[in-house]
């Protein structure tokens, strides 16, 4: 399912338990499969994040990724709205303190956008790094959260 958002079109997929991926697409003529009763909740709740009505997603997540990367993700969740977390904070927190550019990598592959929320995450002087949807959608982001808290 492909929904609108201000910051452009974002395709939501399910397994049909589980939210497995969400990111902004860049063609929105691509053909849109049919949805699911978890596509569905993604893109309520998405809208309700636009709106300023969620700081908090319950719909269910699946990503697909390697052990790591999902101890990342799951980290993520953690983060709360409005606020910003570094990389280095992010590897402490799971008990891998060396391990920030790994936490960034894992970020950087992070198939769940917005609902895990990687664009809260910071270089560790607060700067704005990668982002897989772009820097300039990271900062929107940041700002509409910070805005809204």
């Amino acid at each position: 399912m492909i929904v609108q958002t201000p910051l452009g079109g974002m395709e939501l997929v399910s397994d049909g338990t589980a939210l497995v991926r969400a990111c902004f697409v860049e063609q929105m003529n691509r053909e849109a499969s049919g949805t699911d009763e978890i596509e569905q909740l993604a893109a309520r709740q998405l809208g309700e994040y636009f709106d300023g009505q969620r700081t908090e997603f319950t719909v269910p997540l699946k990503p697909s990724g390697t052990p790591f990367q999902r101890m990342v993700w799951e980290q993520l969740e953690h983060i709360p709205y409005g606020q910003t977390i570094s990389y280095g904070e992010v590897a402490a927190a799971i008990g891998k303190p060396q391990a920030a550019r790994a936490v960034g990598m894992a970020c950087g592959r992070n198939p769940i956008w917005i609902f895990l929320p990687c664009h809260r995450v910071v270089g560790r002087n607060g700067e704005l790094t990668g982002y897989a949807g772009g820097l300039m959608r990271k900062r929107w982001l940041l700002d509409w959260e910070r805005q809204k808290r």
